[in-house]
């Protein structure tokens, strides 16, 4: 692990709040991120997959992103992450220049999704031409390696040539592999010279032990004070097993019930009394049966006593 790096700690992969028309609820979005501080959160990812990023227009992004800055002044030191990666190489520049230029801790950025057969050669061309152009020096740039999602996998020979390449700006990854294999793997690599976030919650603790320096997921919206014990121990050389059991049962209920955003959104109301927040196409709602079946196994998976 990068060790006291600024950056390390659980971040909620937040889902986005939506009126019943389908805009982005501003309010909401505030009232989410304080109470994710709230739990234990250091900070949070808007725009992600289960932010339901790719989703959004250029002007729906900048404007849920503009507003996300609100939550800097109920608890200054809550940091924000963007997912700013999109196809268009232009449209990632221009959102990912304007997220550092308001300020924000770091960018969390897609490969280009469509074009599943590029090569290692066109993805350091295209991730090139955003760091050159859109990332300051002191800025945080994580590729998001989701291949599963995706279609798009970040090679560790591309990693080591973005790293050499930007040694400063290019940070590290966020790793939604759901391998531990992977992880294995990124810390066999780089070491402590990569920085990792962590993208699945069963692997938590053993993500940690193989060397991240945090996490990113979806179940965060729910289980960050699980997310949060199991990083305070291992800052103090401990295993919390228990916790991680725990993390491990809301992973579970969140794959036997896609998609995230939609369940993620549905449990927020029901056991937080937040709105009840829709989707946007092409997601839908969980049907009432489904819904149902979901709420069940939620409230008989493993809790904190």
């Amino acid at each position: 692990m990068i060790m006291n790096h600024p950056l390390a700690g659980v971040y909620a992969a937040a889902v986005t709040p939506l009126t019943q028309y389908l805009r982005p609820d501003l309010e909401g979005l505030l009232t989410l991120l304080k109470f994710l501080a709230e739990r234990g959160c250091h900070g949070a990812l808007l725009l992600g997959t289960t932010g339901e990023g790719p989703s959004f227009s250029l002007d729906e992004r900048r404007s849920i992103l503009n507003a996300a800055l609100g939550i800097k002044e109920i608890h200054p030191e809550f940091r924000l992450m963007a997912g700013t990666g999109m196809p268009s190489q232009e449209d990632t520049l221009q959102l990912t220049r304007q997220v550092f230029d308001w300020g924000y801790d770091g960018v969390v950025v897609l490969p280009p999704y469509y074009y599943r057969n590029a090569t290692d050669d066109g993805l350091y061309t295209w991730f090139t031409g955003i760091l050159s152009a859109a990332v300051p020096s002191t800025g945080a740039f994580l590729g998001y390696h989701i291949p599963g999602t995706s279609g798009v996998a970040l090679s560790l020979d591309l990693l080591s040539r973005l790293k050499e390449a930007f040694p400063e700006q290019f940070l590290g990854i966020k790793d939604s592999s759901a391998s531990l294999d992977h992880a294995l793997a990124l810390n066999d690599r780089f070491g402590a010279d990569l920085f990792v976030l962590n993208g699945t919650d069963r692997l938590f603790t053993q993500a940690l032990q193989a060397g991240a320096s945090g996490c990113i997921t979806a179940m965060a919206n729910l289980v960050s004070p699980d997310l949060r014990i199991v990083w305070d121990r291992h800052q103090e050389g401990k295993t919390d097993l228990a916790a991680q059991a725990r993390l491990s049962d809301a992973r579970a209920v969140s794959e036997r019930f896609p998609p995230a955003a939609a369940l993620i959104k549905m449990l927020l109301s029901d056991f937080h009394d937040l709105p009840d927040w829709p989707v946007k196409p092409p997601l839908q709602p969980l049907t009432p049966e489904v819904a149902a079946r979901a709420r069940l196994a939620w409230k008989g998976r493993g809790k904190i006593a």
